[in-house]
């Protein structure tokens, strides 16, 4: 009728087509994981290199307004300077 031991060698064996399926599925999520992180780091250097260049840019940019209006920006600078103290004074 029931037969312990046939059910006993049935359940070591699912244990093992279930281990061997979740370690298969394991190593395809880690590759997949792994190939999404690298495309995602292609993008990030692209944004950050295109990111270098504008800043770079907009500090040529900027030396150049200073260089033409050191006093205009010496001035904002004070002033910016000063609304900050405000700021950090009422917290």
């Amino acid at each position: 009728m029931f037969d312990s031991n046939r059910m006993g060698e049935e359940l070591r064996a699912l244990k093992v087509d279930v281990t061997r399926l979740l370690s298969t599925a394991g190593e395809e999520l880690f590759e997949s994981s792994k190939d999404r992180a690298d495309a995602l780091a292609d993008q990030i250097r692209a944004a950050l290199t295109e990111l270098g260049e504008t800043v770079e840019q907009e500090q040529e940019q900027l030396q150049g307004l200073v260089a033409e209006r050191p006093i205009t920006s010496l001035a904002s600078a004070f002033a910016l300077g000063v609304v900050v103290g405000f700021m950090f004074r009422r917290h």
